[in-house]
């Protein structure tokens, strides 16, 4: 059996893992400093923005594709499979249009997905108004409606994903941390190869390696002398809850414009996010109440109603985002003929996990 070590366990890592696992012959492992989605999955909103994105071409628009496709089957496989439920909101997103925005690029792009089978609508300042009567504000001059476009919370998916991977016999270890890499050169090139992982609970023996870790994957590629350069993007959201619905109580989309999103949870309560605050000239993050303080402001001046609602909780996490690479990283590590990295998604680990899942299967020998 070829033996396969995955280091890091949040969605991404758990989706590799249980992709992997419906494959026969394969000896797989994952181990994992803290617990499931303990990092950058914990602190995401799950937003699937891929249909109401602008990407048309490339990996960028084919992993989005794939991901949404996969999707539709993966969370009633994932939940048949585990009896867990895993909330998914099924309404779609509708994104709001401002004084300037340049809408025939969005009719473009409603002609594009029309011809690959993906719906978008667009309307004005009425049709904005029908789909979201909470949203108050004169500078909305229409809005675009994605059906197809979800919300997951991605906690759950990922615990579903370790549930499933564990019942196909992948073998989960938390609390788990490297400590080195022993490794030797390959015989038939100048590539390297990586043997063994050295832990604080012994030895794994390895003959694929995937680094799936966000930002602790780049410690562990300075270990294999390669290093990464993966920072932190912080950012804060904020939970609340309202006496009653927003808008439609029967229609509850994510609702999002001018970088703010809210994301309706059921039982009257949303989560309003996210800030994007950079680390500073030290490379140090530190949640900036001002910033929330504004979002949450800048939230009000769109649906007045939020005035009202009671904070559940604050939380601040920090996304991977990759120093002059583009997002997502997903190929062999440079020098090495048997280490993957699949890392550093930035703000879409939810919405390319399943797409990276495939494709990582593509790129082990």
């Amino acid at each position: 059996m070829s033996k396969i070590v995955i280091i890091g366990c949040g969605i991404v890592g758990a989706a590799i893992a249980y992709e992997l696992s419906l494959i026969s012959g394969l000896d797989i492992t994952v181990i994992e400093k803290n617990t499931p989605a303990s990092g950058s999955t914990g602190a995401a909103l799950g937003v699937l923005m891929g249909v109401i994105s602008h990407k048309q071409k490339g990996r960028a628009w084919r992993f989005r594709a794939t991901s949404l496709k996969r999707y539709e089957t993966l969370i009633p496989e994932l939940e048949a499979k585990t009896r867990l439920s895993i909330p998914v909101n099924r309404q779609g997103i509708v994104k709001l249009l401002f004084e300037g925005e340049n809408l025939e690029k969005w009719y473009k792009l409603q002609a594009f997905r029309a011809s690959e089978g993906w719906e978008l609508e667009i309307g004005d300042r009425n049709y904005a108004t029908q789909k979201c009567p909470h949203i108050v504000n004169d500078q909305i001059i229409g809005a675009v409606y994605s059906p197809q476009d979800r919300q997951i919370n991605p906690v759950k998916l990922t615990e579903a994903l370790v549930a499933a991977a564990t019942a196909n016999g992948v073998k989960f270890h938390f609390g788990i941390m490297v400590k080195d890499f022993i490794t030797q050169a390959a015989n038939d090139n100048e590539l390297s190869s990586c043997q063994q992982l050295e832990t604080n609970a012994g030895k794994i023996e390895v003959e694929q390696l995937i680094i799936s870790a966000g930002l602790g994957s780049t410690p562990l590629t300075q270990s294999l002398q390669q290093t990464i350069p993966i920072r932190p993007v912080l950012g804060q959201a904020i939970k609340f809850k309202l006496d009653k619905p927003l808008g439609n109580a029967n229609f509850q989309p994510v609702v999002t414009g001018n970088d703010i999103h809210i994301v309706p949870l059921g039982n009257q309560e949303y989560w309003l996010g996210a800030t994007v605050e950079f680390p500073n000239e030290r490379g140090e993050g530190v949640a900036d109440a001002q910033i929330l303080e504004q979002l949450k402001q800048e939230a009000i001046n769109l649906c007045p109603q939020l005035k009202n609602a009671t904070i559940l909780k604050t939380w601040s996490g920090k996304r991977p985002r990759p120093d002059g690479i583009s997002a997502p990283i997903i190929n062999k590590l440079s020098g090495y003929d048997n280490v993957l990295l699949a890392t550093a998604h930035y703000r879409n680990g939810v919405l390319l996990a399943p797409a990276t899942a495939l494709e990582v299967i593509s790129l082990i020998d």
